[in-house]
């Protein structure tokens, strides 16, 4: 009798545990927004997790925020990299702040509400920035965001689709500055920097990991009134998969604290400027800071 049931309480055990250990072996389908730096990042995490004998499914490129966003409330994707003041304004919906660790606990309480985990914030902060060409600088005296302003309306600015809409975005900009220019080009990141080298507009909107930044010497302007949160990457989890191989987490805030700006930058470049592969230059990466071989 004891035998029996035993063996019934092993049967049902097992049978607890089987969904768990199931989700536990499934392959962790790693998500990227559709610019230069979410490529590398994504492969960065991704082939770290395999390093790490986790199985990964890639699924790149599939647009902006909210369709990231999106694919994260339909299952459709596990995981993917984000920034904590894109996370604030453009999924949260909340008022922008500039200190950072104020708005990593709120974003951080926010996406638990959703059932994601937000984990560790990187030394990675790519927040926005409005650059010129060094000539346009000199000729309009443009040192800051203010300046700009002034001179907007007979300039031409290239930006991103979301710029329009988000509070740190356009709108943001004729709240905070009374800033608005004479033409607004909707422009992929990747052609804004050749049309401003080719003087077909005179601002870009940019990140300030953008490689191309300091490969064209471009002039950065200075948030002088701090319209800008900061946009640290973090890496978010859907909970459900995190609980079933909390490895996971161990592995990407390993890698998230090996980020930082100047090297980011690097990495946009050679993926921009010199035309490799995202793939490679995440290898490359994780080669150099001994996380794969």
């Amino acid at each position: 009798m004891k035998v029996r049931k035993l063996l019934a309480l092993s049967a049902f055990a097992l049978a607890a545990f089987a969904p768990l250990a199931s989700h536990a072996q499934q392959a962790v389908r790693v998500g990227s927004k559709n610019f230069t730096e979410q490529f590398v990042l994504a492969e960065i995490y991704a082939q770290a997790l395999e390093a790490a004998g986790i199985k990964t499914e890639k699924k790149l490129n599939l647009g902006g925020t909210l369709i990231a966003q999106k694919a994260m409330e339909e299952k459709q994707i596990d995981f993917y990299p984000e920034y904590t003041g894109t996370m604030l304004l453009a999924v949260l919906k909340q008022e922008p702040m500039t200190d950072a660790k104020a708005v990593y606990d709120k974003v951080k309480e926010g996406y638990a509400k959703m059932g994601f985990v937000v984990l560790n914030q990187s030394n990675l902060n790519n927040g926005y920035v409005m650059v010129v060409r060094p000539d346009t600088a000199q000729k309009l005296k443009l040192e800051t965001l203010s300046d700009l302003a002034r001179a907007a309306k007979d300039l031409k600015l290239g930006a991103g689709p979301e710029f329009r809409d988000r509070k740190d975005g356009l709108p943001g900009l004729k709240a905070k500055y009374d800033m608005v220019f004479g033409e607004d080009l909707q422009m992929a990141i990747g052609l804004r920097y050749q049309a401003l080298k080719n003087d077909q507009i005179q601002v870009v909107n940019g990140y300030s990991t953008d490689g191309m930044i300091s490969a064209l010497k471009l002039k950065r302007l200075r948030d002088d009134k701090s319209l800008w949160p900061p946009y640290f990457v973090v890496p978010v989890v859907r909970k459900e998969v995190l609980d079933a191989n909390p490895k996971i987490g161990e592995v990407l805030n390993r890698v998230s604290a090996l980020l930082d700006e100047t090297s980011m930058a690097q990495m946009n470049y050679q993926v921009d400027g010199d035309k490799l592969e995202p793939k490679d230059v995440a290898r490359d990466f994780l080669k150099a800071k001994g996380l794969v071989k």
